[in-house]
């Protein structure tokens, strides 16, 4: 990129914080000399440069790079989905209360995931920034959302693990390989694919997704087709819990298991942040793939648990239950029955490899960047997405090799708790206090310094919604109310958000409301400008919303070089307090 010349600098204003800094002279260079020699704890920026330009790990997506059309954005964001956990969840549900409780659990799953998913996913396509950086808006401050980044980074190695060792059950059914070393082989094969970010990714959704969907609707349209007591089958059974009717604690049960998977509309944003402009020309298309992308996932997800149930079914009989949930053995089942007998294992192995290797760049992608962010936030130091990628990828496989398969839905339904406090708390301070209530900014704020460190709306919605909820999972609170956990975080996060932002009358989600800059954040299609203006410190050229004036400079800094400013030069101070 071309850094814009000195003169760029005049588009900061003049504004009291400006002038306080500036008034005592124009001595720019002497002061820049000074800044670079204080400045030592900001030379991990440079290092970062090269790195965070190319996917932006940690800041606004810019315009400039932002080349992809909607449709492509949306079966990239897409073909993460094509995970094979779902059948594995739907079946383990299924199995346990029965194929009425597993569909009805499935149904309520989705609604919630939906509701809350559309204004995350739009927020994250209109303004180009990911979920973290949503989270601190909303809600949660600059440091408080480091919570929230932990528990998607926990998402992300949790299903990177569940979603290898399926892949380790493929590679042993078909090459012969003991599963220790086929969850090696699943963790060591996505590392290339992760280094190259988006542009990589986008390549490698786009061409596998034809043939993983053939892999997967074929073998069920044949058996519904050709043997339609396979349908009977499926909706008559009882479950090992069930008496075939529809019990609530059941379809609370299950559908607690279901919203582990409600963290996965941050995945689906790390893609979604690069949407082009929302214009006139183009608004169909960008709804249409917000829509599909953003919680639209979870509609080709609850197929797929629903597909899980029908699939373990049927195989019941000739594997058990315990193998009946592992969807290499329900894609060899269903193969078995349309395919010559040499050609079953090869294709159960293909769709099984490809479907890990699609979420799992996803899964390793996601979690470097809510490691990274987490952690530079918190040392003031940027290491490299990479160090992240291998961080992920360790905690997932010694998950793998302690055999968390075998208490998937324990860890799911305990997890989902966690996850359905934040995502509900983030949807709900957009929905209600940014444009109900109007106490929160609706154009969403991510920049250190203009953030207070902790807001409490968010933190304490989370921490209380979470807590409470997690304490009723492990019957604390009576073995009566264990199955209403999920209900319990969702319903607590939805009223404590609002409640707790009247009550501190929204004064903590801005420490400032001008950062110092004249030109505005927004153009006139309410898209994110794209003039760029020079950081001072790491000499890079960022577009309008990833920048800030500097306290000690008439200048400005990107956002990167705020989060890695140890000593806090150049954070703007906090506006005065209103009456």
């Amino acid at each position: 990129m071309s850094v814009p010349p000195p003169s760029v600098a005049k588009g900061v204003r003049s504004g009291p914080a400006v002038e306080e800094r500036s008034g005592a002279g124009q001595t720019v260079a002497r002061d820049v000399a000074a800044t670079e020699s204080a400045d030592k704890d900001t030379v991990a920026t440079d290092a970062a440069a090269s790195e965070t330009l190319e996917d932006y790990t940690l800041r606004f997506a810019p315009r400039s790079y932002r080349r992809w059309t909607p449709m492509v954005v949306a079966t990239t964001a897409l073909g993460g989905i094509a995970y094979m956990a779902d059948f594995s969840i739907g079946a383990g549900i299924g199995l346990t209360h029965g194929t009425g409780n597993a569909l009805a659990a499935i149904a309520l799953a989705a609604a919630v995931i939906f509701l809350t998913g559309f204004p995350l996913a739009y927020y994250g396509a209109r303004y180009n920034i990911d979920l973290d950086l949503i989270t601190r808006g909303a809600g949660f401050g600059y440091y408080g959302s480091v919570l929230t980044s932990v528990i998607f980074a926990s998402f992300t190695f949790i299903f990177f693990a569940l979603e290898g060792s399926i892949m380790a059950q493929g590679l042993k059914l078909g090459l012969g390989l003991p599963l220790w070393l086929g969850y090696l082989v699943s963790t060591l094969m996505v590392i290339p694919l992760v280094i190259y970010g988006m542009k990589a990714l986008s390549k490698l959704q786009v061409w596998t997704t034809p043939i993983w969907l053939l892999l997967m609707v074929g073998p069920l349209l044949y058996l519904v087709s050709t043997d339609p007591g396979t349908v009977n089958r499926f909706l008559s059974y009882a479950g090992t819990d069930g008496d075939g009717g529809i019990n609530t604690a059941s379809v609370l049960l299950g559908a607690g298991v279901c919203l582990s998977l409600i963290a996965q509309i941050g995945e689906q944003i790390d893609y979604l942040r690069f949407m082009p402009p929302k214009t006139q020309e183009n608004r169909r298309s960008w709804w249409t793939a917000v829509v599909m992308a953003g919680p639209g996932w979870v509609v080709l997800g609850a197929l797929k648990q629903a597909i899980g149930v029908f699939l373990a079914v049927y195989i019941l009989a000739e594997v058990g239950p315990a193998a009946a949930t592992e969807p290499i053995q329900q894609f060899r089942g269903a193969f078995d029955a349309m395919l010559p007998s040499w050609l079953v294992i090869p294709l159960a192995v293909v769709l099984v490899v490809i479907s890990q290797i699609k979420i799992n760049v996803t899964n390793a992608y996601s979690g470097s960047l809510a490691w990274t962010n987490s952690v530079t936030r918190i040392t003031k130091h940027y290491p490299g997405r990479m160090v992240f990628v291998l961080l992920n990828l360790a905690f997932a496989l010694t998950l793998m090799e302690t055999d968390m398969f075998s208490v998937l839905n324990s860890i799911l339904g305990f997890y989902s708790n966690c996850a359905i406090a934040w995502v509900v708390t983030v949807a709900t301070d957009i929905i209600v206090n940014k444009y109900v209530l109007k106490l929160s900014p609706q154009t969403p704020e991510f920049r250190r310094g203009m953030l207070y460190a902790v807001n409490p709306v968010g933190v304490v919605a989370f921490v209380a919604a979470s807590g409470l909820s997690i304490a009723m999972y492990f019957h604390a609170l009576g073995d009566a109310l264990q199955p209403y956990s999920p209900v319990a975080a969702a319903l607590i996060a939805f009223v404590l958000t609002p409640l707790t932002a009247v009550l501190t009358k929204g004064r903590y989600y801005l420490r400032r409301t001008d950062d110092g800059i004249a030109e505005a954040l927004l153009d006139a299609d309410g898209n994110p400008s794209a003039t760029t203006y020079a950081c001072h410190v790491c000499r890079q050229s960022f577009e309008r919303p990833d920048l800030a004036a500097c306290h000690t400079h008439d200048a400005m800094v990107c956002s990167l070089c705020l989060t890695t400013d140890k000593t806090g030069d150049h954070l703007l101070p906090p506006e005065p307090a209103t009456a």
